[in-house]
């Protein structure tokens, strides 16, 4: 697990795009996430932003021993909302894989950023949605289930703080399973 760490932290190091890296825990899990710009990757300009995203979540607080592993990579186009000043959300798809389960979930995302005084650091609300019926759902897996609702304060320049919830529920064909269900505190760093 460390070997994945930081290979990921290396190569997010190394790619000249505006990219951003996060890790969060709490006392049982840790989850690695990553994120990078595809317009300046592809220098392509756009009012909506193009990002590629991936995460890595070790869960060790389930049943099994050894904890568990889950894996995302998504692709997403996200713009700031025309008429609601602060306000980004993004739509996308991306790629689940855990153990024998595989997913193509479609997912919504939410950013408001709060309109405070220019004394109190830059706060941000943020909620993240994710399903996939049956026919997105492969290997041993019948549907998938995410949701995160959170608070990001950027503290220092392109160095935030946030704290959130999130819930993740991995339905087998043969039971219905919650791969995580829990609170948890991190740090971001953007490029």
């Amino acid at each position: 697990m460390k070997r994945l760490l930081l290979s990921l932290l290396l190569v997010s190091g190394f790619i000249h795009a505006e990219t951003g890296i996060g890790l969060d825990i709490n006392n049982e899990d840790v989850e690695l996430l990553g994120e990078m710009n595809f317009n300046a990757l592809a220098d392509y300009s756009s009012e909506t932003s193009f990002v590629i995203s991936g995460s890595y979540l070790y869960a060790g607080g389930n049943d099994n021993d050894n904890g568990e592993h889950l894996f995302t990579l998504g692709f997403s186009g996200e713009n700031a909302l025309p008429g609601v000043e602060g306000l980004t959300m993004g739509l996308g798809i991306k790629s689940v894989f855990a153990d024998n389960f595989i997913a193509l979930p479609f997912f919504a995302k939410a950013n408001y950023a709060l309109p405070l005084i220019d004394t109190i650091p830059t706060t941000s609300l943020f909620a993240d949605f994710a399903y996939a019926p049956s026919v997105l759902t492969f290997s041993d897996g019948d549907s998938y289930t995410e949701y995160r609702i959170g608070a990001d304060m950027e503290i220092i320049s392109n160095t935030h703080i946030f704290v959130g919830y999130r819930n993740i529920d991995t339905d087998y064909t043969y039971k219905d399973y919650t791969f995580n269900d829990s609170f948890y505190g991190g740090l971001k760093l953007s490029f």
